[in-house]
């Protein structure tokens, strides 16, 4: 049980990698806020699922682009599970719709900037003075950011290549108060993402050209985060983990 008496926090709670992550870590001892923003069934759903696997949850509401929003999910976190926040896992965001530069106004682009970056960095802040030496914050960034991400992708890979940068700036800073600040890099997971905004054939095609010949799982993903997150990985801070399944190497 690595997070035994130890308070979570998910952004974007409700599906796909993130309810993997607050199941997870919920099995794994941890009093789960699953963060949501408009499907509250799918956040009931995963607050459900943590419970089924043993552990402790409850759904907020938040918009996290929204500084008032934020705050709330943290006063909430405090009157549900005490004072003390130990992990906090960024994983709100989306790519909104694929849109090249020609397509996109800078009201979209802005919009997917706040929706991955300012979120970020909103729950950072609001969420850092209720973090103790030994605390954990994961972002989720994207191959994307390295890599520039599929077609009309431009956005966000831009935000998901600032959030691998505001990583690092933030393990700097905080590194000093004990608190670890670590992201993911992840690639094709099977998620409602892309079920989304990647076509079936495009898919396969990334599948085929992975060498172990598949998209990833969620709840591999979630893992990962749980890893990060733990003690086990108390001398890892700074970094961008890759989990592709070998599809691109940093």
């Amino acid at each position: 049980m690595k997070f035994a008496g130890k308070v979570a926090v998910v952004t974007g709670g409700s599906r796909d990698i993130g309810r993997a992550v607050c199941v997870k870590l919920g099995s794994e001892g941890a009093s789960v806020v699953v963060n949501y923003n408009s499907n509250q069934a799918d956040a009931d759903a995963t607050v459900a699922a943590v419970e089924a696997a043993g552990g402790k949850a409850v759904a907020v509401k938040a918009d996290v682009t929204k500084p008032a929003d934020v705050d709330a999910l943290i006063a909430a976190t405090r009157e549900a599970f005490g004072d003390e926040i130990h992990v906090l896992v960024n994983n709100a965001g989306g790519l909104v719709a694929r849109k090249t530069l020609g397509e996109m106004d800078e009201e979209f682009f802005n919009f997917v900037m706040q929706l991955n970056v300012t979120s970020t960095f909103l729950a950072c802040k609001a969420a850092v003075p209720f973090m103790a030496e030994g605390a954990a914050i994961v972002n989720l960034a994207s191959l994307a950011g390295r890599d520039g991400g599929g077609g009309g992708a431009i956005a966000y890979a831009t935000s998901k290549g600032a959030v691998s940068t505001m990583t690092r700036g933030l393990a700097k800073e905080l590194g000093p108060k004990g608190i670890r600040v670590n992201a993911l890099c992840p690639g094709m997971i099977a998620t409602s993402f892309h079920d989304k905004f990647t076509p079936d054939a495009a898919r396969e095609n990334v599948a085929n050209s992975t060498p172990l010949r598949r998209q990833g799982r969620p709840e591999e993903t979630a893992d990962l985060v749980a890893y990060l997150a733990s003690d086990e990985a108390s001398f890892i801070t700074g970094a961008n983990v890759d989990i592709n399944g070998g599809l691109a190497f940093s």
